[in-house]
């Protein structure tokens, strides 16, 4: 059984490789499902640039999976949510052969948008979205000359209608599910496979960042794993049991339903 566990292990990380190449970025990596991406794709080999804001974090992550796994791992100490720091990130992919993006940059808030400040739900929207666009053109064109890439980005289960109490992020979320949903359709034939990640409510440093009360947050660990599985065969992904539970479950509703049954769920979690 340990034969054949290590053997679909080898051929999961051929595969990997063979598709997507040496060179995989990563935002977000210094916590959460970033970071869970971070040692999935070292533990398959992949020379990983990782970026988040906290430098001391990052660089425990370097080391760490340089022992463990022998990869080539930079990282770059960046807010996305700022042009000039996208900019710069952008400028360190140039001449590197990077067939795999990550783009895990993210954060919320939870309580009434009036009360909520202002410049920090612009912040958000800087980072959730305009980032990600910025960067995505970019990858776009750095994937263009290879026979196959992957991107994934990130929506949420909040994203499939508005979620009171949290309406600036649930729209940034509704942004990128159509962005990811469009540009599947539209890269697929050149080669670059795009997915969309939907997660449930997560154990990480963003429950903390947003002001929520996380009573139902799954792991993070195996997110990393499912999406990676899905890419390629999925347009979007929701993994774990809650997402995948309340998804369905409201999928089938109307939308005004949906938005009022979010309304009872994301009041739960104000803190």
């Amino acid at each position: 059984m340990n034969h054949l566990t290590s053997t679909n292990s080898k051929n999961i990380s051929s595969k990997w490789k063979q598709n997507y190449g040496e060179w995989a970025v990563v935002t977000g990596a210094s916590d959460g499902i970033g970071k869970d991406f971070a040692y999935e794709l070292a533990k398959h080999g992949f020379s990983l640039i990782l970026v988040a804001r906290r430098k001391p974090i990052l660089e425990k992550i370097q080391v760490d999976l340089r022992e463990n796994y022998g990869v080539t791992v930079e990282v770059l100490s960046l807010d996305l949510s700022s042009e000039n720091d996208t900019n710069k990130l952008v400028a360190s992919l140039e001449g590197k052969n990077v067939g795999l993006a990550v783009v895990a940059a993210g954060f919320g808030s939870i309580g009434q948008f009036s009360e909520l400040p202002l410049e920090s739900e612009l912040n958000m929207v800087d980072l959730n979205c305009r980032a990600v666009v910025q960067l995505t053109h970019k990858i776009l064109s750095i994937f263009s000359g290879r026979k196959k890439s992957g991107l994934i980005l990130f929506g949420s289960l909040v994203g499939f209608q508005g979620s009171p109490f949290s309406a600036t992020y649930s729209a940034t979320k509704s942004f990128i599910q159509s962005f990811a949903e469009a540009l599947h359709y539209e890269v697929k034939s050149k080669g670059i496979d795009v997915l969309s990640v939907a997660p449930g409510p997560v154990e990480t440093g963003f429950g903390n960042r947003a002001g929520m009360k996380m009573g139902q947050a799954q792991s993070p660990k195996g997110i990393a794993k499912v999406s990676m599985s899905a890419l390629g065969n999925q347009t979007t992904v929701r993994p774990g049991f809650l997402s995948k539970f309340l998804g369905y479950s409201l999928i089938t509703l109307p939308r005004g339903i949906r938005v009022v049954l979010m309304k009872q769920i994301m009041s739960g979690m104000v803190k």
